[in-house]
């Protein structure tokens, strides 16, 4: 499960919906989780609007909302069922890419949250939909996200090269989209991703100050915001293929334990904000094993036990529909994992130019 097959090209897909998958296993969904991704479908689709953007000028809350449709195996067009939903909103993203590249009309402060979040879910539709627009789109997209890096090998909020990265939130969002591009066989300049490996491997604390990656390499705090950084640093590495790095293990074993003693505590919305419970699903996902068998029952039962009856969930820090629709968007995603239709889910082990280990 920990070693994703390199996908070249588009993906065919058949009787209107993602081909990709077919491995899940009998465990991981159940007659429950299917049923709160249908309604968490229907909830989106319901709710997204002629503009295909759910009123929000968000281009990543945009694009996770297609990601959940494809996640769950709908794709743009070819589904019957939602594969307008998913082609209004591409469409939408597509149309507002700037002359740059940049994926962003918002403010300039959400520019690379935006950007890298956006860019990924063009790969993944880039892997399933013969649409001419996104390999150009992606081209000047993934030229940015280089041109923009760092010298520390981070990420600014602002599209501008800086001295200086600022977080490893930011880091992850371009990590998940240069490694869709690479397997969808796009090109990505090595020294980008050596440069942000050695800056992602500079967020981790040792195992005698905690064991896990933290927002900048500061202190780990007590809270939830522990359980999402230590996820995005582990599925940082595992996303520039160096799966083999031993604070990957840690981060995740740091994760589980946290989030089993958060779920233990009881939730009315989601059992962890959205933006943690994305990245923490698919480091487990990645990682495999135990860590999947045993966590990921868990993480389904609290997320299908907290559904609204609408269909859609609530995020805990983020508000008003934005927050429904991102945390309806990630729930759907999180239990649509197991069908392993996108290709960022395929098994395979990713060969790379990139720095050796520090």
């Amino acid at each position: 499960m920990s070693r994703r097959k390199l996908l070249i090209g588009s993906v065919a897909a058949l009787a209107g919906n993602i081909s990709l998958g077919g491995e899940n296993s009998h465990w991981e969904i159940t007659r429950s989780s299917a049923a709160a991704v249908e309604r968490g479908l229907r909830w989106l689709a319901r709710s997204q609007g002629v503009a295909g953007n759910w009123g929000s000028n968000d281009l990543g809350l945009v694009s996770l909302g297609a990601l959940a449709f494809l996640a769950a195996g709908h794709a743009p067009q070819r589904s019957k069922k939602y594969g307008e939903s998913v082609s209004r909103a591409l469409n939408f993203v597509l149309s507002s890419a700037k002359p740059s590249g940049l994926l962003n009309i918002s403010g300039s402060q959400r520019d690379m949250y935006n950007h890298g979040l956006s860019t990924f879910v063009l790969t993944q539709a880039y892997g399933v939909h013969a649409d001419r627009r996104l390999g150009p789109t992606l081209d000047k997209a993934l030229k940015l996200i280089s041109r923009v890096q760092c010298a520390d090998g981070g990420w600014e909020y602002v599209a501008v090269r800086m001295p200086r990265g600022h977080d490893l939130s930011l880091t992850v969002m371009q990590a998940k989209a240069l490694r869709g591009a690479m397997d969808m066989g796009l090109e990505v300049p090595p020294e980008v991703v050596a440069r942000a490996i050695s800056y992602v491997r500079r967020c981790f604390r040792s195992s005698e100050e905690g064991g896990a990656f933290t927002y900048r390499g500061d202190p780990i705090r007590p809270g939830r915001g522990a359980i999402g950084m230590a996820a995005c640093g582990a599925v940082c590495l595992q996303e520039f293929g160096e799966y083999d790095d031993y604070r990957i293990e840690q981060s995740i074993s740091f994760a589980s334990d946290r989030m089993r003693s958060h779920m233990s505590l009881g939730e009315v919305q989601l059992p962890l904000e959205a933006y943690a419970m994305y990245y923490v699903v698919q480091g487990l996902y990645q990682v495999g094993g135990k860590h999947w068998r045993k966590m990921y029952p868990l993480i389904r039962d609290a997320i299908v036990k907290t559904q609204h009856g609408d269909g859609f969930w609530r995020d805990s820090r983020v508000t008003g529909r934005a927050g429904q629709l991102f945390a309806t968007a990630v729930g759907v995603f999180a239990l649509s994992v197991p069908n392993r239709y996108l290709p960022i889910l395929q098994r395979g082990q990713m060969k790379h130019a990139a720095g050796g280990a520090e």
